[in-house]
């Protein structure tokens, strides 16, 4: 018998068992095409394997097939979901589940599939009628004390993909066993049937409500908290410039700007609107830089205008611009840099409320790979920073204990320009965050001041805090596996490390996917560990930290490199070449780019 006979046969009862649940004639043909050309290989990717359901849900290409993102995929998802919410909530007839979708292609329908999953198993569905940003869901499942939230997004990603995004009952992302409790339950819900397909009753159906007008009134009541300076901001000569880069920002931005008390900004009109199609962007990521804010800088300049605001598509990150009144260079802030002008904000306008909140009880929070920034506040401060694993879900988790601990978070960040204002959302949040960044930067305004010069005040009082992020794209598994195993046994043993890189010696590895730390006393890591993920970091002997990981929503190698100037008498510049010159040793010694055929990030 042929070797390879029983994968064939695995693969043709899965192709047979797709074809007898599919209902949708596109993917159907997909199918069919790929089956008559005899593309066994392609076959075997779309079928032999599920796309995995994580903290992250699920984000994927939409195709044909279980590995991909489609109708089949999402309704089984749905029902998996749906019978996991069953077995432990209780109160899931009671509270609810809270659904919202992007303007990508499928997403409403997908709602749809999810909202006719839940209300089959009589479960109340509050599933907005329009497209919705994403923190709007994660504050409608607080707000609305439901049991679960999904959004239907795919965020920034190329216009290819779409996602299947939960949030659990605290209003947060989902975070492990729940992930894996609810992949099994998918697993256990793959049968289809007639009534699977059916979502024609289910805006008029009695469990069904949408929460629009409420969640919104509810939101932009609690955003009001935030405000400091309403009446100077309705005289602001300010202008700001402002693309939902093709996305679900804009009708929310406008209700942001008259809950500070702002005059209307000016739109970038060609992306102010959703379009799946994302016309003018290569990526519509706002955090790539120029190629994603061309047409913004051209809108600003041909109205005269020096500040840029920009979300991604479904609204959950933000980004800004400004021209040097001076140079007339424009500056794309980065994340970091952005984290450091909204944490000194959030710590002044505590101190301007008078707050009977002692510092010792306030926090601010960022991820492991952002800026340190945050840290360096607090120490001058007095109040306290905490550290968390990469993603927001660890950030609003986080979040939550210390609230249930009695303490106040005033902040949180990720450096993929992802900022969360006090507790508005347990997400990051790119609606709110540009009100309060808007507002802080017409408060500096009315000092004669730009952005750019309040960011270097600041590092001037905390010190520098030089970073140099990027990425690589890399579509192999295996060799990225390959890579991190290299890293890891350098002579040859587990656990063997580089001592020393670009000369430079390094004083503490910590690696996140096997849990080895050598900077605590057994060599195990505080911080969780996850072995279904790549992540290893290197502290140096000049103070310098840069670290490794893989994403968990893209093919990518990320670094995220910081240099602290805190206590150091080296001059900015001086850093900078420190930080860059160890950065291309990594690079080079560690990742091996053109060896491994690694594709930069394109400029």
């Amino acid at each position: 018998m042929h070797k390879q006979q029983p994968d064939a046969l695995l693969l043709n009862s899965k192709i047979e068992e797709w074809m007898r649940w599919d209902r949708n004639e596109k993917t159907r043909g997909e199918v069919h095409t790929l089956v008559t050309e005899g593309n066994v290989a392609e076959l075997e990717r779309r079928f032999m394997s599920r796309i995995e359901f994580g903290t992250a849900g699920l984000r994927g290409r939409m195709a044909a097939g279980i590995s991909m993102m489609n109708d089949v995929v999402v309704i089984q998802t749905s029902q998996g979901l749906s019978n996991y919410l069953l077995a432990c909530q209780p109160e899931v007839k009671e509270r609810g589940v809270v659904v919202g979708f992007d303007g990508r292609h499928n997403s409403k329908k997908w709602a749809h599939f999810l909202a006719a999953a839940m209300i089959r198993k009589g479960i109340p569905v509050y599933l907005f009628t329009n497209v919705a940003p994403t923190p709007f869901v994660a504050f409608g499942v607080k707000h609305l004390k439901a049991v679960c939230g999904v959004v239907i997004t795919a965020s920034h990603n190329p216009k290819q993909d779409n996602g299947y995004k939960v949030y659990w009952d605290n209003g947060a992302q989902i975070v492990s066993p729940h992930d894996k409790k609810i992949s099994q339950s998918i697993l256990e819900s793959l049968e289809m049937d007639d009534a699977s397909w059916d979502i024609s009753g289910v805006l008029t159906h009695s469990l069904r409500k949408d929460p629009t007008a409420e969640v919104e009134a509810a939101y932009f009541d609690e955003l009001s908290k935030y405000v400091q300076y309403k009446q100077q901001n309705s005289s602001c000569d300010l202008k700001m410039v402002y693309t939902a880069m093709h996305g679900v920002g804009w009708n929310a931005v406008q209700s942001c700007l008259l809950t500070f008390g702002f005059p209307p900004c000016i739109p970038v009109k060609e992306q102010m609107l959703p379009d799946p199609e994302f016309p003018t962007v290569t990526f519509p990521n706002p955090e790539e830089g120029k190629s994603a804010m061309n047409l913004a800088i051209k809108t600003a300049d041909e109205n005269n205008v020096s500040f840029i605001m920009a979300n991604d598509p479904d609204a959950d990150r933000l980004c800004i611009a400004e021209k040097n009144d001076s140079s007339g260079e424009w500056k794309i802030f980065n994340g970091n840099e952005m984290a450091a002008l909204l944490g000194w904000w959030c710590w002044h306008c505590h101190q301007l409320k008078g707050s009977h909140k002692p510092a010792d009880s306030c926090y601010m929070v960022a991820s492991t790979v952002s800026s340190k920034i945050l840290l360096s506040m607090a120490e001058l401060e007095g109040f306290n920073f905490a550290e968390t694993l990469t993603g927001f879900k660890w950030i609003a988790n986080k979040t939550i204990d210390l609230e249930n601990a009695g303490k106040t978070v005033l902040f949180g960040f990720e450096e993929a320009i992802g900022f969360m204002i006090g507790s508005l959302t347990y997400d990051k949040d790119g609606v709110s965050a540009l009100g309060v960044l808007y507002e802080l930067a017409a408060y500096l305004n009315r000092q004669g001041k730009q952005l750019h010069q309040q960011l270097e005040t600041i590092y001037e009082k905390y010190g520098h805090h030089l970073n140099n992020n990027s990425y690589f794209i890399c579509h192999d598994k295996e060799k990225i596996k390959h890579i991190f195993t290299r890293i890891r046994t350098m002579s040859g043993a587990p656990d063997t490390y580089p001592e020393e890189l670009g000369g430079v010696k390094v004083k503490y590895v910590r690696d996140l996917t096997t849990g080895y730390d050598n900077e605590q006393p057994d060599n195990k890591a505080i911080l969780p560990v996850s072995s279904s993920s790549q992540m290893i970091t290197f502290t140096f002997v000049n103070k310098a930290i840069i670290t490794l990981r893989t994403s968990g929503t893209e093919p990518k190698i990320k670094y995220y490199s910081e240099i602290r100037g805190t206590g150091s008498k080296l001059s900015k510049e001086e850093l900078s070449s420190s930080l860059n010159a160890l950065v291309e040793a990594v690079i080079n010694e560690l990742l091996e780019p053109e060896k491994n055929q690694l594709l930069p990030k394109s400029e």
